[in-house]
């Protein structure tokens, strides 16, 4: 299957790790960042049966408009078959994704391999 050529920008990085697309956000993720992310965002989850990993280490800020992101790939991907996994060590961010229940839909882990080892645990692909 050929995907098209992810745009590039600033406040996210596309890239193919371990039969997953990664989607590194970085800097400060707020209404503006939000904004340019949406089209790099709608064309990676609006694929069939993606999988696909967020990783949020290189973000320094994080505010609503990045949980409407996250909501919305998890939306996306879900609808289409896939599977999203969430990577996410900062402490301040961790607390917002647990006041707002976001950790129950999607659980964050430290690393890409810690996320990537539980869903292949949870398939029984192990």
């Amino acid at each position: 299957m050929r995907h098209e050529p992810v745009p590039l920008t600033r406040h996210v990085r596309v890239y193919a790790y371990r039969a997953h697309t990664v989607l590194e956000f970085r800097g400060e993720i707020d209404i503006a960042a939000a904004a340019e992310i949406v089209p790099v965002l709608d064309l990676v989850t609006g694929r069939p049966g993606e999988r696909i990993l967020i990783d949020l280490r290189r973000v320094e800020f994080f505010d609503c408009s990045g949980l409407r992101l996250l909501h919305r790939a998890r939306t996306r991907v879900l609808e289409r078959g896939g599977r999203v996994h969430l990577v996410c060590t900062h402490p301040l961010t961790l607390r917002v994704f647990r006041v707002t229940g976001l950790t129950r839909l999607l659980p964050p882990h430290a690393t890409p391999d810690a996320a990537l080892a539980e869903a292949e645990a949870a398939s029984g692909s192990v």
